[in-house]
């Protein structure tokens, strides 16, 4: 992904996911650890079905990416909106990416990774990604928070859990809507 710049979605879609990034930071805060889950969804119907994603292995991520993409046909879904946990590099170590990885064999075995709760919400029009870094919550060891959440536009994007919702006739290019 080529970075982007700051831009919030839509508000119709913010008014739906506001409120399950609410709810993630809850978990997050009263000691949970995220449940990697898709949301997909119909604006119209204001309908919306939770899709658990598994991770364990390249058969399960298949099988989730499947589950998905079945959920949106069946809803017609406009979007589909993950949570999940997730490892990301510092800021200042992004450029290095392919020599740690290289050395470390992942983000998550480096000393660079990050706690990051990863929100991408897939809609006909393209996609936002925001990464806020999962922090501790005051002292505990458990109680962990997210701060504000940025999103970022992303025209393309690539990989097993993007490209879900089902194509339609009228599709266009993705463009900014607001």
């Amino acid at each position: 992904m080529i970075e982007a710049p700051i831009s919030t979605p839509p508000q119709a879609y913010m008014d739906i996911i506001g409120s399950l990034i609410d709810k993630a930071r809850d978990f997050l805060e009263v000691g949970e650890k995220l449940q990697a889950l898709a949301f997909v969804g119909n604006l119209t119907s204001k309908q919306i079905i939770p899709v658990m994603i598994q991770s364990g292995s390249i058969k399960d991520k298949d099988h989730s990416a499947l589950a998905i993409q079945s959920a949106a046909l069946a809803l017609d879904a406009d979007f589909v909106f993950t949570i999940t946990e997730a490892w990301s590099l510092r800021s200042d170590k992004i450029r290095q990416m392919n020599a740690i990885l290289d050395k470390y064999g992942s983000i998550g075995a480096s000393p660079y990774a990050i706690d990051v709760c990863m929100l991408t919400l897939e809609t006909r029009r393209g996609v936002w990604v925001a990464q806020p870094q999962i922090k501790p919550k005051g002292i505990s060891k458990k109680k962990r928070t997210i701060g504000v959440v940025e999103f970022r536009y992303y025209s393309e994007v690539k990989g097993r859990l993007s490209h879900l919702l089902p194509r339609k006739d009228d599709d266009e290019m993705p463009t900014i809507l607001h």
